[in-house]
């Protein structure tokens, strides 16, 4: 089978199932493992590079609203790698190609390739997309194989923080403006041991101001901006320090939201590891990526 994959965390789950020799194409943003950086790269995205968030935001917007995407399809390079399967996303616009695109391309290939897209939106639902995947690619032992050691590795967490105290904990997805995260990030937390003071499981991450933020009177902020690894994020938590510490937080801490948290891949049990290790230090010791503090 010839598979192209339109989004990251899909190319993730591809690979953890075995299916590397399989995966013809994907886009410019599949970054892990790294041998998906060796793959023809069929999308690019039409922003112009360096913009400070609240720019990327207007943009955003202002291209959702004219019904355009932000990344652009390399039809003809598509169709040279020809596909017998391709695996993109519907939920989040700022994600990736626009899923009437890409169905619309698939018709007009040989066969045509079917075209799965993963839309989840509760943790729940991130493990039903990894049966989803190995039922159009049978590969239904290694999808039994993961699913099982990520439950063995959430049961641990879960029982680590079993009986703790839970910080009130407020997970920013965007700085400017402000957005919580929603989706799995809520249930992330409380499954590390925290209470989620703002984002609601399974509902879209939603836009927010600082002084509500605030009348949640969270304990520890989590810095998680959309698709920014751990660096990006601190540096992001640095230039807005004065409104974090505006929020009264014991802690504020800045961590790999494209790797963790952004993907609704198989690295969210990392992300999960990676909260519990931030709320409950002593009950969680270990973590699979570093949190940075972020000085206020």
């Amino acid at each position: 089978m010839r598979i192209v994959s339109l989004v990251p965390h899909a190319t993730e789950l591809l690979f953890a199932l075995g299916l590397a020799d399989q995966v013809v194409g994907v886009t410019h943003e599949c970054d892990y493992p790294d041998e998906a950086l060796d793959l023809p790269q069929v999308t690019r995205d039409v922003l112009e590079p360096g913009m400070a968030p609240g720019a990327i935001d207007a943009a955003v917007r202002a291209r959702t609203a004219a019904g355009e995407s932000i990344y652009e399809l390399d039809d003809e390079l598509v169709a040279e790698l020809e596909p017998d399967l391709i695996v993109t996303q519907a939920l989040c616009h700022v994600c990736a190609v626009s899923v009437d695109e890409v169905q619309a391309l698939a018709q007009r290939l040989p066969g045509p390739p079917r075209v799965i897209s993963l839309d989840p939106t509760t943790y729940g639902e991130t493990v039903g997309d990894v049966r989803t995947i190995a039922q159009a690619t049978d590969v239904k032992d290694a999808a039994l194989d993961l699913i099982a050691r990520t439950a063995r590795r959430a049961d641990v967490v879960r029982l680590a923080v079993r009986g703790a105290p839970r910080p009130r904990v407020a997970a920013l997805e965007w700085l400017d403006p402000v957005f919580v995260a929603g989706h799995w990030t809520p249930q992330l937390i409380e499954m590390a041991g925290g209470e989620d003071v703002l984002g609601f499981a399974g509902e879209p991450s939603r836009h927010a101001t600082w002084e509500e933020v605030a009348a949640a009177q969270p304990e520890i902020v989590i810095v998680m901006p959309c698709g920014y690894d751990a660096a990006r994020a601190l540096v992001e938590a640095e230039e807005f320090a004065e409104r974090l510490r505006s929020l009264g937080a014991d802690q504020v801490v800045a961590v790999n939201a494209s790797a963790y948290f952004s993907r609704p891949g198989p690295r969210l049990v990392d992300g999960l590891e990676l909260l519990a290790h931030i709320l409950h230090p002593d009950r969680a010791p270990q973590a699979p990526a570093e949190a940075l503090v972020v000085e206020l």
